[in-house]
């Protein structure tokens, strides 16, 4: 009987102690094998159509991870352009709320409108800054900097109780948080960090009647009939979310699929569990050490100020995190095991 411990390592070799999923999550074995197709395929000269039986099965895998139906999810290749999307419907001088620092593409298309207002406010203060006339809180669920995690349920009954919309960043917890995107307006991630995927590859869900959104974006793929829909204007956009489809990176499709399969055979509740726990396990050690990290209860991302300096040297040694601004960052994921946290903790000390 296969258990998590064995699915994990029968997909994960890694050669080094790697402690940044926060920027780009490892391949399953199942991926690479499956990225290995699919460009021979193309090497060889083999039709392609087949690939587009993967983007429609990641489309639907992630569809069961929001907890949302298929028909509201798009598939496009980054939250900026998602973001962008999303900017574009709102009328001039619209007002925007967003978090303080939060990461850039949930952020700058909003800015470059240059019709629109946007404020920021500290985090922690995002439901309580909620107010008449806000049209959209746009905001991560998990801060790429330091985990910080926002507190959803306030902040949706805040919106509801103003009327605005919301919009959720869920690229920093997407495959170790349970979603529940049906809670929000619009909400984005990417697929090459917690759900294990290869760069390329983004999913956007929006309401059922699709939130005032036009799919300026849209080509080919968005038509209702894609193969009927590529030459001239697209006669019939697609009934569903696809009408929000960019052209589609198909070897990433091909891999992220596996991807995601591997996800749901773990369960998103079992990844939080683990990732959890190790990094709980990192914290209490660097308290040992007489370190404070930034205070993200709930998040496998660690952010200790003072030691990103040291990035350098941990990655001579073998040992994979990020400097972010000043800031040691580690992130613990399903492949990670309590000698990787007593490793990075071993350097850390010396």
């Amino acid at each position: 009987m296969e258990t998590f411990e064995s699915l994990v390592r029968a997909e994960f070799a890694p050669k080094s102690t790697y402690l940044n999923t926060a920027s780009n999550g490892l391949l399953p074995a199942r991926t690479v094998t499956a990225l290995h197709e699919a460009a021979l395929m193309r090497a060889e000269g083999r039709p392609l159509t087949s690939l587009y039986e993967d983007v429609e099965a990641s489309r639907a895998a992630y569809a069961r991870l929001a907890g949302v139906p298929v028909t509201r999810v798009a598939a496009g290749a980054s939250v900026a352009a998602h973001t962008g999307l999303i900017a574009a419907s709102l009328p001039a001088g619209a007002e925007v709320l967003t978090a303080e620092d939060d990461f850039t593409s949930v952020l700058n298309p909003f800015h470059v409108r240059g019709d629109l207002k946007v404020r920021a406010v500290p985090l922690e203060r995002i439901a309580e800054a909620v107010r008449p006339g806000t049209a959209l809180v746009a905001v991560s669920a998990a801060q790429s900097a330091d985990g910080r995690i926002v507190d959803l349920p306030a902040l949706r009954e805040a919106a509801r109780t103003h009327g605005a919309r919301t919009y959720v960043d869920f690229s920093q917890s997407a495959g170790w948080l349970p979603m529940d995107a049906d809670a929000y307006d619009y909400s984005a991630a990417v697929s090459f960090k917690w759900l294990l995927g290869p760069h390329g590859a983004a999913f956007l869900v929006v309401p059922e009647d699709f939130g005032g959104l036009t799919p300026v974006l849209s080509g080919w793929v968005a038509g209702e009939a894609p193969w009927d829909s590529c030459y001239g204007p697209v006669a019939e956009l697609a009934h569903s979310a696809r009408r929000f489809d960019l052209s589609h990176a198909l070897f990433t499709y091909a891999g992220l699929r596996r991807s995601l399969d591997l996800i749901e055979e773990l369960g998103v509740t079992a990844v939080q569990a683990h990732d959890l726990a190790l990094a709980d396990r990192f914290r209490a050690g660097l308290a040992a050490l007489g370190h404070e990290p930034v205070p993200a209860p709930g998040s496998p991302i660690v952010s200790v100020p003072g030691l990103g300096a040291r990035q350098p040297e941990l990655s001579r040694a073998g040992i994979e995190v990020s400097n972010r601004a000043g800031n040691l960052r580690a992130a613990f994921h399903l492949f990670n095991t309590t000698a990787d946290v007593d490793r990075l903790l071993d350097v850390l000390s010396a």
